[in-house]
């Protein structure tokens, strides 16, 4: 996956719109520390949550966040070792 693919893929799951333009090594760092938070958020809300169809939504929607806060590690050591 292409490092614009990436971000715009991730914009689109996060619900970001405005994404200030910048270096690429620099909006991949932002995305990943709104992932992040993003996860906290939703691991917190999985923890109060009692009915099962939420909790595997949200078990989901983490899984997703896990794979792309992966994605984003890796591009980021590419753009950092070049």
């Amino acid at each position: 996956m292409g490092i614009n693919k990436f971000i715009n893929s991730v914009k689109e799951s996060l619900g970001l719109d405005k994404l200030e333009k910048s270096s690429k090594k620099k909006s991949v760092k932002n995305l990943l520390k709104k992932l992040n938070e993003r996860k906290k958020s939703t691991n917190k809300l999985l923890e109060t949550t009692l009915n099962k169809k939420d909790i595997k939504e949200l078990e989901e929607e983490i899984q997703i966040i896990v794979c792309q806060i992966k994605k984003g590690k890796e591009i980021l050591q590419k753009l950092e070792s070049k």
